[in-house]
């Protein structure tokens, strides 16, 4: 009897040996699976962007460190049918790719979508005939401009050359119409932001979500990220580092970005 159940056990042995993995293999294939899901999350599904200028204030400050939805707004095509991808809507903030510069992310609140008539009046927008009352949108700066506070306009300059001779192909009467595949943005400090005033509209495609979440926020300035090179971002490296519990904006984090 033991000679039976002797040759079972060294016949189930020989069929499935058992290997036995060390703790640091453990660790490395443990790690190399979350760097690839890590990349994967912030090549498809989120990513992280900071804000450096003041065009989106009060909404976005100077600082402010969001988490964007890549998911929603991507583009679609062959995912489109277990994709959740929602329309692009009316006063939104959106991430894009500047169209005049694809390696330079802008943040922007959209003013109009395919198909809408938009002027500016006296700073206030005018959107398919209605007067738009927009809490979001501050004006910061007491001088009036002609160009920036009356759009579409063409009797002072302003905007690129390219932009200010296209732009009389898009008006009809006294407003800009939003032609199909493009949007029409503006920053919410409007007095303030380099916008589809200036350059014209963006298209779909450079359109690569928008933010969810403000995770963190740290007291900056303009000056701050104009400065490149390896000594600025020691520099601030530092100033995080040295005064993270001083300037970090504890009120502002996890607020949902709207």
């Amino acid at each position: 009897m033991s000679t039976e159940t002797e040759k079972t056990v060294e016949q189930e042995a020989a069929a499935g040996p058992v290997v036995q993995k060390s703790t640091a293999r453990e660790y490395l294939e443990s790690l190399v699976v979350t760097v690839i899901l890590a990349l994967f999350g912030t090549t498809f599904l989120v990513q992280a962007f900071k804000i450096p200028s003041s065009s989106m204030e009060d909404s976005l400050l100077i600082g402010d460190h969001l988490m964007v939805d890549k998911v929603s707004y991507g583009p679609e095509g062959i995912w489109g049918w277990m994709l959740p991808y929602k329309e692009i809507r009316r006063d939104q903030i959106i991430v894009f790719r500047y169209p005049r510069d694809p390696g330079t992310y802008f943040v922007k609140r959209i003013v109009g979508i395919p198909g809408d008539r938009l002027r500016l009046e006296d700073k206030q927008v005018v959107r398919n005939g209605i007067h738009l009352e927009e809490p979001h949108a501050v004006h910061k700066s007491r001088n009036y401009e002609e160009f920036r506070d009356n759009f579409p306009n063409f009797d002072s300059g302003g905007g690129f050359p390219d932009w200010m001779l296209a732009v009389p192909d898009f008006t009809a009467g006294e407003d800009i119409v939003v032609p199909d595949g493009v949007y029409f943005v503006m920053g919410d400090n409007r007095d303030l932001s380099s916008d589809s005033r200036y350059w014209g509209f963006v298209p779909r495609e450079n359109i690569v979500g928008n933010p969810l979440i403000l995770y963190w926020s740290f007291e900056s300035s303009s000056e701050e990220y104009r400065e490149t090179g390896l000594a600025s971002s020691i520099g601030r490296l530092f100033d995080v580092l040295i005064h993270f519990p001083q300037k970090t904006r504890w009120r502002r984090m996890f607020r949902l970005v709207r």
